[in-house]
Order: C-alpha cells, then structure tokens, then sequence
C-alpha cells in the first residue's frame, strides 16, 4: 500500500522501507525478519508490515526478541494494540482492510502510546519469554 508510505511523509513520520518493490511472489518471511529485526536493535522504533492478511508478517515478525507484532483490522484493536500490548509492530492485511480504513488504523496505532499500569506486568510477562523462553 503506496498510500500509507504517503501518509507517513505527509504527517512527517521517518521511516525506513524494507520492501517488497514489485508485485511479484515474495517470501514475507524475509522482510518481516529485516524489519523487526531493526525494530529489535533499536534502529527504529516501531513499525508497519503489509501483506495480503497481515497474519503471516506477524508470526514472522513476533518469531523477533522484543517484537511484540499485532495484526489489526480496525481502529479500536490498533488502539488497544499500543495501549494494553504496547505494540511495536502493526501488521495490516492488503486483502483484507480498504484503502481508506488502513490510513486511519496506521493513525491510530502511531498516534497512541503504552498506558502502562496493570498492563506492565503483562507486556513485562510477554518480554521475558524472549529470554526464558517456556519449559
């Protein structure tokens, strides 16, 4: 989606793009994993992967230490996302959300922060597995 890159540098977000540059067959994977791994070195601060559902950049994605990656389809799961998960990843679904309705959950999702509260634990939780891991 051209269209949200555009409504990046309209609202003056910095941005880096990992691709894809053509509508040919691509292995998600790959760009999920350069992307968040930026994420993860602290070379950017969040960001927004698009493929067809969103589902498969997003499983990629949170495979990252420090990658907490949210596919959302609407507005209030994009708020929520950041608010509750303090996510740093919006995963959005080319297939399956509009134009019109990507713009406003990409706005969404950057224009809300972390509440923080009773759900530091939870994200804290979350955080730890990328070094514990589960047995």
């Amino acid at each position: 989606m051209q269209e949200v890159k555009a409504f990046l540098e309209h609202n003056a977000h910095e941005y880096e793009d990992f691709g894809a540059y053509s509508e040919e067959r691509c292995d998600y994977p790959t760009f999920a994993i350069n992307a968040a791994g930026a994420i993860a070195a602290g070379r950017c601060d969040m960001g927004i992967f698009i493929c067809g559902t969103g589902i498969g950049m997003s499983i990629a994605a949170n495979k990252i230490p420090k990658i907490r990656a949210a596919v959302c389809n609407d507005c209030y799961s994009a708020e929520m996302a950041r608010a509750h998960n303090n996510a740093n990843v919006l995963a959005l679904g080319s297939r399956v959300v509009g134009q019109g309705l990507a713009l406003k959950i990409v706005s969404e999702f950057l224009s809300r922060g972390f509440d923080g509260g009773r759900h530091e634990h939870r994200v804290d939780m979350i955080n730890n597995l990328d070094a514990e891991g589960i047995s």
